[in-house]
């Protein structure tokens, strides 16, 4: 069975920001590249805090849209 959270996403190294997120240092959101099972998302502000590993196809289809506008701010 794949994971889907990572309890404590501060045991792995390499997050990088997404260039989606705020300006001003809020509501910023980090993904790990080339994670084995997907995609791990986490909060920046809670780096000892959980993260969500999403499968690496369903995240390729939501930057697409998010690319395209699809989520309007």
């Amino acid at each position: 069975m794949t994971e889907h959270s990572m309890p404590d996403a501060s045991i792995a190294t390499g997050w990088r920001k997404s260039s989606y997120s705020g300006p001003d240092q809020g509501s910023c959101l980090e993904v790990l590249d080339r994670f084995p099972s997907g995609v791990p998302v986490r909060d920046s502000k809670k780096p000892h805090g959980p993260a969500v590993i999403v499968p690496a196809s369903a995240w390729s289809t939501f930057v697409t849209a998010v690319r395209s506008g699809e989520f309007p701010s």
